[in-house]
């Protein structure tokens, strides 16, 4: 059966969300939710995260699944939220402990901190199959981006992350920690093999100024007109592009604050003595 989509477009960090589901009544995921994040007062609000709760309620969803493509460096994630006030398993890739561990070091973060995603109530293997309701799923081990990227694939829609932008914008950066560009070429491409009519949901999309923003584009869109991988396109070719880009790229705004929390399940970092949660900034480290 087709899977029922509503995709939320967060503006200020350019992110998707999209919640998935079988029928009304019936159960969801939620994929890549953005908690909102204020760097200039360090406080967060869940404006976002609210308008999700109140679709689920609208359409009467049961939330099973909130699904995580990777641990995103440029919005916060509210997974932990919604599973405070709607249920569902938090889940992401069984390689998530490498990412945890790389960041770990940086932030030096307290001994107690597991690398082994165990934060995390699911750890998806690679092609592991799960269920929404009456939907069928599968995980993607897509990674490039960063070394655990996964992609779910419900039924005719795959939930792409950051492997593809819109055809017009391209792909994702490969030079975070672990990232690797020869990677991500592979992972697109297993992408691009699934039927041409195939629909690809977005976790980002960064609009041109004569457009308004997309959230799906389809296998054979990218095929034909992706600026950066389109058919024809070696991945040695592939490769050379995208490390000349990434040296041109900044660093991304809410990478420090982002990563402290996505690693941990959309969790704030333990409260101290005073009872405040502190994110840590690491100097001349990146």
């Amino acid at each position: 059966m087709p899977a029922i989509i509503k995709s939320f477009f967060d503006p200020i960090t350019s992110t998707l969300s999209h919640v998935v589901y079988d029928h009304a009544g019936g159960q969801a995921a939620v994929i890549d939710p953005v908690l909102d994040y204020d760097a200039k007062s360090g406080r967060t609000s869940t404006i976002a995260a609210d308008k999700i709760l109140q679709f689920l309620r609208e359409q009467e969803l049961t939330l099973a699944w909130i699904l995580e493509t990777h641990a995103h460096a440029d919005h916060l994630s509210s997974a932990k939220y919604l599973q405070q006030n709607s249920g569902g398993k938090i889940a992401i890739g069984a390689h998530i402990g490498q990412v945890q561990a790389t960041f770990k070091k940086l932030f030096n973060l307290e001994p107690g901190f597991a690398v082994d995603g165990s934060q995390f109530d699911v750890l998806f293997e690679e092609d592991e199959i799960f269920h929404i309701g009456q939907l069928q799923a599968k995980a993607l081990f897509v990674p490039g981006h960063t070394p655990a990227d996964m992609a779910y694939q419900i039924e005719d829609a795959v939930f792409i992350g950051d492997t593809l932008f819109m055809p017009d914008t391209g792909t994702a950066r490969c030079d975070f920690p672990g990232g690797d560009a020869q990677q991500l070429y592979r992972s697109i491409q297993k992408i691009l093999a699934l039927p041409p009519h195939t629909r690809l949901f977005l976790c980002h999309d960064y609009p041109p100024l004569d457009r308004h923003h997309e959230s799906a584009t389809t296998v054979a869109a990218q095929r034909a007109d992706n600026i950066h991988i389109h058919d024809g396109i070696s991945e040695e070719q592939f490769v050379q592009m995208r490390k000349k880009r990434d040296a041109t790229l900044a660093v991304p705004v809410l990478i420090l604050p982002a990563v402290q929390v996505n690693i941990r399940a959309g969790t704030f970092p333990p409260a101290e003595p005073n009872g405040i949660s502190y994110l840590k900034i690491p100097l001349n480290s990146l």
